[in-house]
Formats: C-alpha cells, structure tokens, sequence
C-alpha cells in the first residue's frame, strides 16, 4: 500500500491468526470523539439512543429524563449528522431512477449510505428511530407550505396525557411556547406564526436550541396544515459488513478517493467550488458544537457537509479454497460471487449536469481488473436477469448495471482453476456518510472495535430483487410469501422484514398487518409483527398519504434450517405494493480484523496507526495523536500473514 508524503506508522498486534480463516463478519468500531465516535456507536437503537443520551449531557448538563428531553437529544443527534441535500433514487420498482416514487424510506440506508435528503424523505426515513425511543406511531411527517415538517407526541410533564409537537430536522426548528414550558405544535404555531415563529421573540424561551437554524424564513412554512404520513419510513437491517479473504474496505472521508480528484457519488451533482456530488452549505453538520446556544444559526460555507466514499476491494484466492468465501454458486465453466453493502453503489458521472449520475456512461462504481480478457456480467436481481459489459484496458466497468443498488451478483465465465494466475481485482466504490466513520480526536484517542461474526442477505428493497424470492401471492395483491436462504448452507440466526402498503386516505386504524415467518416449509408460522396498525390520535388535518410501512425483526431458533419463508398478510384487503426480507447468519471461521487509520496534524504529515484485533472479544486500545487532527481514510481487513 503506498502512502503519498512524509508518515508515521504504528503498528499494535494483538492476537495470532490462520490463512485458514475466511473472513470478517460485521466489524464495527468506536472512538472516544465526543461528537463522531463511528458506527460502533449508532448501528442499532439502543446503541444510538444510548449515544445521543451522551451528547445531551454535554450540551445540557443531565442525561435525558423526559420524553420532550428525548426527542431534542435525537434531533440535536440528526442535525448534526444529516443534511439537507438531493439524494440520488434507488429503482425501487424496475422501472429506472426517475420512474415512480424511488425515495429511500429505509431510516439505515439514508444515514448510512446518503448522509442527505430532502425534506420529506429526511422526516420519512426518522420516523423509524423515533418511534423505537418513544413508541410506536408516537411519529408522523406533515405536509405544510412547500415542505414537509416531522411532529411527535410527547407524554408526561406539561403535555400531559399526549400532544403532538413540532420537531423539524430539515429546517433545524422547534418551537417553545412563550413561556419556554413546552413545545408547539404545528397547528398551534400556525395560529400565531408571525410572533410565535420570529427567532427574536423571547429567545430565552427557546433554552437555547435552534429556531429556523438554517434561515430565519424557514418557519414561515407553518402558515398551513394540509396532510399526515402515518408510519411513512421504516427500519430494515442495521448496517453489516462482511469482508471476505483478500477484501479491504476503505472509508474516505472526504470526496477525492486516493488521488484527490475522482469523484464518485449517488445524488445531485452540485459542484460546489468545484467539487462533484452532493454538498449543503447551510447545516450543523462538522459544526456541532454551535448547534445549542448560537444566536445567528449555522450560517453559509460552500461544501460545510459533503459526502465520503467507501471502496472495496477484493482479490478472491482462486489458488486455494478462500475464494469460496464469496461464492454463491460455481460450475466447471463459472464462477458467481455475491456482495452486499449498507452503503450504495455509486458512480462517476459522463457529465457535469446535476443528474448525470442517471445517465449511461458512469465509471468507477465496479470495476473488475483480469489479466486476460474474461466475460464478466452482473445481476443486481439474484440472477433474474444478467448484464455484460466490454472489457477494455485491462479492466470491465460495470458500474451503470449496479449503481444505486446495495447488492450484486458477479459471474466470470471461467472455472475456479483457471482463473488462479489472473489477478482478478474487484473494486466496488459507494457513497457513504462520513459522519458516521469513526473519527480520531486531539490529544489522544481510545478506539474500540468489535465483530459479531455476522453475514447478511437480503430479497429486495427493489421489486425485480424482491420478485425472485416470492414463492406464494404477488406483489399488489393483500397476500405475499416470499422465501431466502443464507448462501453457503450456513443457517439464519436473525430475520427483518418490511413492506410497502397501500393502507388508503383515509388509513383505518382497524386494519392489521401481520408479518410471519416460517422454518418448516410453511407448516408453522410464528409472528415478527402482530396485528401492527396505524395510531391515530390528537389533532388531524383533514388529508392523509395513501401509503405506509410495516416493518420488524426476530431471533430465529439457531437450529433451524436455512430456508426462511415470510408472509405478509392484512384483514382489511390492502394491497403490498413491495416487500422485502434480510437473513443475518454467522460466516464461517471468523477471523482477526486489521485495522488502520490514516489522518494529518497541524504539521501536515500523514500518519497511520494499525492494530489487528481479534475475533473473539471486543477490543480497546490507544492512539497517540496531537493537535488539528483531520481524517484522511479508516481501513479494515481480515488479518494477514
């Protein structure tokens, strides 16, 4: 690995490890930074809410008690980590980027992979973490004046019994009745916008947390309440990783990759001072410690949040049996290895115009290098269809059949033995958030990692995907099944499902939902949901959208065989628009992990800082840093010779 300038290197060993041993299943890492510690942090609820208790304390001085305390920790949490931007779609439906409505719905997938989002798809995606802090149906995006604002109902203390209240992260904006007692809803800043909503009316009322943070204009939004999403975003898996022998992911924090200069993204291309891809200049995001107490808002710095990139590469070893850990099926004239991410496939534009990454002609997104000429196609569908490409200098680009997805088959049209001395390089290059890589802070950094030796698979979010696993009932009907199987015969120890209903407008809180799932073929079923409904309560606009989701998760009986069906199923004839399903099982033969961080100091020199961690327990070890630290890449691997 090369390294450009003058570095420092230091190099930690902790455990011994085996060429033997096959891969790492999600590894997950964790630093002291006290506003972007990584995803070791935030990659399920309970972690999440557990991290944003933290940051709370900081700014406020006590840990959350309330619900109202809550609720502001989770939107403090948001606004500094997300920000307002145009994503790019993913083809839900098979019908292309710009067909339908392709906004991503998935709460992991647009923290995780986008970082950006528009209003309404921003709200949509956090409903699902504040109904897990709060409960459910305690959330719900509003239509108002060109926007689409977020409300949740809070209980105890000065709301009482339940009122719905204002939370909006998009604008960074709630609003505290005159007296600072409690928060307002929307309805109710609407009776009095002109004072209610001025920043400068009483401030001391506001304790100090943003009122239009962004733009003092923004408020002015809430002039009307015009239509309620129930449920209108979901949870799937959480972000899981699984690198096999011979693959490295590394994690940019800055748009460039190595050379400073390829961009690679998935959204509108902004091309803010230059730079393409997704950018907002007006945000908290790399600024959090203004957001609480700062009179004049974010204010406006061209490329203030931008996205970040992470790369795979994998170099399988047709020379023994590791390759195997990436195979999904093979013959004596193939090979089909499988990928999976939490982050989303993206792409070098053909153009500078803001949609370009759309059009044909994108590079850079999956790239397969082979010494000689091999056909090389891919399905983003579980093999219902395929797609070849050319192979041209040395390499086959991919990237316009597999941009905008988190998954893809790869079929080389040679058999294992003969594609030994072929230097097969897989490079697959996605956009991801890089608030939420692990960041080193000044002064010293305590690092911690961990691995549950996890794998995921997944039917869907798209329909072509989701379409190859339906075994009973079909997709716009009120009755699907669909069924999965881990890859490599290993056995599914936990299962996530979701789907996207059209429950009406008016939805009838007296409709059910069930999810089931099933390991015997259909002969039992045992529930992951039960008789879900939409909540409707307090006070209501007179329109509603049409659709919602219904999603969960189980444990599933580690004895259990390796096939799982799911069903979906309601009482009130409401059609499953799509559905979707993801089995996390454990790889075999998990390994050590090596870990690598490369970052700056005020001197400009680059440094990095290895360690290999093992398997089996969680790890916590030290890095010796000094003053102005900023993050170049974070690098992990399975351990080597």
């Amino acid at each position: 690995m090369r390294h450009s300038g003058a570095c420092f290197v230091l190099i930690l060993v902790l455990t011994s490890f085996s060429r033997s041993q096959a891969g790492v299943g999600d590894p997950q890492l964790r630093t002291d930074h006290p506003w972007y510690p990584g995803e070791l942090a935030c990659s399920t609820f309970e972690r999440l809410q557990e991290t944003q208790a933290i940051a709370f304390q900081k700014v406020t001085g006590h840990l959350p008690q309330s619900d109202e305390d809550r609720a502001l920790a989770a939107w403090m949490w948001r606004n500094i980590h997300y920000a307002h931007g145009e994503e790019g779609a993913q083809d839900l439906w098979g019908k292309g980027f710009q067909s339908g409505n392709c906004t991503t719905r998935n709460y992991w997938t647009g923290m995780f992979a986008h970082g950006f989002g528009l209003c309404g798809t921003t709200h949509a995606q956090w409903t699902a973490e504040l109904n897990a802090i709060l409960g459910h149906g305690r959330s719900r995006t509003v239509g108002v004046v060109g926007h689409n604002a977020l409300e949740v109902f809070l209980k105890g203390g000065a709301y009482q019994d339940g009122r719905w209240v204002l939370l909006d992260h998009d604008i960074s904006t709630v609003v505290f009745d005159s007296t600072g007692e409690r928060l307002l809803s929307i309805e109710e800043i609407g009776r009095d916008l002109s004072r209610i909503a001025n920043p400068e009316f009483q401030p001391e009322r506001q304790r100090g947390w943003p009122l239009a943070g962004l733009h003092r204009d923004d408020p002015q939004a809430y002039a009307e309440f015009n239509v309620v999403e129930h449920l209108p975003g979901y949870a799937g898996p959480p972000p899981r990783v699984h690198l096999r022998k011979g693959e490295t992911l590394r994690r940019y924090y800055q748009p460039g990759l190595e050379d400073g200069k390829t961009f690679v993204f998935w959204g509108r291309n902004y091309r803010a001072n230059g730079i393409a891809g997704l950018e907002r200049s007006r945000t908290w995001v790399n600024q959090p410690e203004r957001f609480r107490g700062s009179p004049k808002g974010s204010g406006y710095q061209q490329g203030q949040a931008r996205y970040g990139n992470a790369v795979y590469t994998y170099k399988p070893d047709f020379k023994s049996n590791a390759y195997k850990e990436g195979v999904i099926k093979e013959s004596e004239r193939e090979v089909i290895l499988e990928f999976q991410t939490p982050y989303l496939i993206a792409a070098t534009p053909p153009d500078d115009t803001d949609w370009g990454v759309y059009k044909t002609g994108g590079r850079n997104g999956l790239q397969v290098r082979t010494r000689n000429a091999i056909p090389v196609s891919v399905s983003v569908n579980h093999g219902g269809s395929w797609h070849l490409a050319k192979y041209e200098n040395g390499q086959t680009d991919l990237t316009d059949f597999a941009k905008g997805s988190q998954q893809y088959w790869l079929k080389i049209e040679k058999p294992a033995e003969e594609l030994a001395d072929e230097n097969l390089e897989i490079v697959t290059v996605c956009q991801a958030n890089p608030a939420m890589f692990p960041r080193l802070k000044s002064n010293g950094t305590t690092v911690n990692f961990a691995a549950t030796g996890l794998g995921l698979t997944s039917a869907g979010p798209t329909v072509p995907h989701a379409e190859q696993h339906v075994i009973a009932g079909a997709f716009n009907t009120p009755r699907v099944t669909l069924e999965l199987t881990p890859p490599r015969n290993r056995t599914a120890s936990h299962l996530y499902a979701a789907a996207h209903v059209a429950s009406s407008n008016p939805p009838d809180p007296e409709d059910l939902y069930q999810i089931e799932y099933s390991t015997d073929q259909g002969s039992t079923w045992k529930p992951v949901v039960k008789d879900w409904h939409i909540v409707r309560q307090g006070n209501e606009p007179s329109d509603f959208w049409s659709q919602s989701f219904c999603y969960g998760d189980t444990e599933i009986d580690s004895k259990a065989p390796s096939s799982v069906q799911v069903r979906f199923r309601n009482n009130g004839g409401k059609k499953y628009l799509r559905c979707e399903t993801h089995l996390a099982y454990p790889i075999q033969n998990q390994e050590s992990c090596k870990i690598t961080f490369a970052w700056t100091e005020a001197d400009g020199k680059e440094r990095i800082a290895t360690k290999i961690a093992g398997s089996e327990t969680p790890t916590e070890w030290q890095i010796e840093t000094h003053d102005q630290v900023e993050m170049k890449w974070v690098e992990l691997s399975p351990a080597d010779d």
